[in-house]
């Protein structure tokens, strides 16, 4: 069976509170390998849509950072042996502190961290923060486009995890694999870090294109898109959304592994 390594990413507080858990345990039970969490931000520019929306959903709700760092101890709880990542913006991790910020989540837990907008040379030293916490590491995002010099500088880091993103823009958009795209993931993974391959990836099929030279591949929007469903079409109700939200994907994640049955 060609099953595959998954890195799912959810919205902490979206569509709500429980719709949120639903949606961890669903993922879980489906089978996914980590949890990427998602702090809902006012500005996600790396994102597409479907995650604009939840994060704008959450936020309207009055959802707040405090309540993200209480959902991802209750995670951790809930399932000690899955790893989990956090992924937020620049500002979210230097209002407190980017030391404060780092040991709030290694003590809730967190293996990761990814920040899009602090690129790895100028990071206002979140890398050096995580590295004397000890348990937590600072994840490096790749691009299609960076620089062929300056993506091997990142490689040759050796970070124990570094995020390749399979194509430059945003999130969401059905993401084509082609030579090119291998081409880039082998050259992120030259300096022998896990390669967390994401951006568009909807399929058992394009999973198993990238499979071979990443770690995980990482499915974000897909998901968003099944809690947005069965939250439209269960709004009056709330226990028969968060069962839809958690058995849709648990079918979803398995497939993506496992394929169709």
């Amino acid at each position: 069976m060609d099953e595959i390594r998954l890195m799912a990413h959810l919205v902490a507080g979206y569509p709500d509170v429980s719709g949120c858990l639903a949606a961890a345990i669903g993922l879980v039970e489906g089978g996914a390998s980590y949890l990427e969490v998602q702090i809902p931000f006012s500005d996600p520019s790396a994102d597409g849509p479907a995650i604009q929306n939840a994060c704008a959903q959450a936020l309207a709700e009055g959802y707040s950072v405090a309540q993200a760092l209480d959902f991802i101890a209750e995670l951790h709880i809930r399932y000690p042996n899955i790893a989990l990542f956090v992924m937020t913006y620049a500002s979210i991790v230097v209002t407190p502190g980017v030391e404060s910020f780092v040991r709030t989540l290694a003590r809730r837990g967190v293996s990761g961290i990814i920040v899009p907008d602090l690129p790895f040379d100028a990071d206002e030293g979140l890398d050096a923060a995580c590295r004397r916490e000890g348990t937590i590491t600072a994840i490096p995002v790749a691009a299609p486009s960076m620089r062929a010099e300056r993506l091997a500088h990142m490689a040759a880091l050796g970070r124990p995890y570094l995020y390749a993103a399979l194509r430059t823009g945003i999130t969401g958009k059905s993401t084509t694999i082609d030579e090119e795209t291998l081409r880039f993931l082998g050259a992120c993974s030259a300096g022998g870090s896990r390669v967390l391959g994401g951006f568009g990836i909807r399929s058992h099929a394009q999973a198993l294109a990238v499979r071979s030279l990443v770690h995980a591949v990482v499915v974000g929007s897909a998901f968003v898109e099944v809690i947005s469903h069965a939250n439209e079409l269960y709004h009056n109700s709330p226990r028969a959304r968060d069962e839809a939200i958690r058995t849709n994907l648990a079918h979803g994640v398995q497939e993506l592994v496992s394929g169709p049955p």
